[in-house]
């Protein structure tokens, strides 16, 4: 829980390469853990809730009033809506009325079929896009999953807490999105925050006013950032707690695989700038112009993010299969980090990829680990090597 209040959601995605991307990120920060538990926070305990973040994400129960403003305004500022909802009141009320005499329900749960052409958000069912619409402006929320696949209610029947709880002020959440997103990125530029949690889409305009106000209060101060010529603000509660992490030996230690959706990647831009590290998902590019894999994750080794590795995981034969593995350059040639920290060890970043490896395994249910093609080939022994020595299970 205090993940999600400090990084302001866990990205959900329907991509089930690994595994799911919310189970995923939890992973990486915490290691293997049992699902149900965190299934049980979301859906029984109702701790966390389902809506629009950066994408959709699970948020904590304690920013509902936060949410709930945001759910309000969607009904009046997202006017893209209002030629459709014109011509799909009736449907609008069947749906709500269905759900409200039944109980949850699911897409599938309703007749219609899906309009003739391609796939897109823009050629839903009808009843699909009422169901968006009506959870997005907060009539209904996400009551439970099966097999993945959203069952919504009435949002105060799925989140008994919201009887009590009253939205803020406009002005009041745009204060705490920008103090959400600064709490999140520790220091950030105004690029940054703009690319953090993108839902509202405020624009530069609407965002201004509010950064000024809290600069002129006192919430906010402004930093250099060494290397940097641009301006970069934090939360003047934060930086004692940034200053404690600066004069550490080292800010962060261990091995980790991150979620291709992990909120440290929402900002692709800002991966760039502060790691030297370029990263782009590359699901939806044909398989022929993938330079690193389909679903690649990155591998963040004492705060560092030193190569990426295409995963799969072959239910079926109990095996994560590691497709292939790419080592940034900077990290092959045992060569200083982009932002100048001194070479890394390379054997122990090996070992501890080996290590991540093998929990992700764990975590999954796969009983075997196959290892790829490793690029630059040099490492692919060394690797192969601190996988063998941890479990005599990994395959060749």
């Amino acid at each position: 829980m205090r993940l999600v209040e400090d990084v302001g959601g866990v990205q959900l995605d329907s991509i089930n390469v690994v595994d799911r991307a919310h189970y995923l990120t939890l992973w990486s920060r915490f290691g293997p853990y049992d699902r149900a538990r965190l299934d049980d926070l979301i859906y029984r305990r109702r701790l966390l809730f389902e809506y629009w973040a950066h994408a959709a994400c699970l948020v904590p129960i304690t920013a509902l009033p936060w949410w709930r403003r945001a759910m309000l305004d969607y009904r009046v500022r997202h006017t893209g809506w209002s030629g459709w909802l014109r011509h799909n009141t009736r449907t609008l009320r069947q749906v709500r009325q269905a759900i409200a005499t039944n109980g949850p329900m699911a897409n599938a749960d309703f007749a219609g079929r899906r309009p003739r052409g391609a796939a897109g958000w823009w050629n839903w069912k009808p009843v699909q896009h009422a169901l968006h619409y009506l959870w997005m402006s907060g009539t209904l929320a996400i009551h439970s999953r099966r097999h993945f696949h959203k069952r919504f209610d009435l949002f105060e029947r799925a989140l008994p807490a919201a009887a009590e709880v009253h939205a803020v002020s406009s002005e009041e959440f745009r204060r705490w999105h920008v103090e959400r997103s600064l709490h999140a990125l520790g220091a950030a530029t105004t690029a940054d925050v703009a690319g953090y949690l993108t839902f509202p889409r405020f624009g530069p305009a609407g965002r201004r006013p509010t950064l000024a106000a809290m600069r002129a209060s006192g919430e906010i101060s402004e930093v250099a950032v060494e290397g940097s010529s641009a301006s970069w603000l934090l939360l003047t509660r934060d930086r004692a707690a940034l200053a404690r992490a600066a004069d550490g030996p080292v800010p962060s230690r261990g091995t980790t695989l991150l979620s291709p959706f992990d909120s440290l990647l929402w900002y692709r831009e800002r991966a760039a700038r502060l790691f030297g590290f370029e990263y782009r998902i590359q699901v939806y590019t044909p398989s022929a112009r993938r330079e690193h894999g389909y679903y690649t994750l990155p591998v963040l080794h004492d705060g560092e993010l030193i190569g990426r590795v295409d995963g799969k995981a072959l239910r079926a034969e109990h095996r994560l299969a590691v497709l292939s593995v790419h080592f940034e350059p900077w990290f092959a040639r045992a060569r200083p980090a982009p932002g100048g920290s001194p070479p890394l060890d390379r054997d122990a970043a090996l070992a501890g990829l080996a290590g991540a490896l093998r929990s992700l395994a764990s975590f999954i249910g796969a009983s075997d680990v196959t290892l790829g093609p490793v690029t630059p080939g040099a490492l692919r022994v060394p690797l192969a090597r601190a996988l063998h020595a941890g479990a005599p299970s990994v395959g060749k």
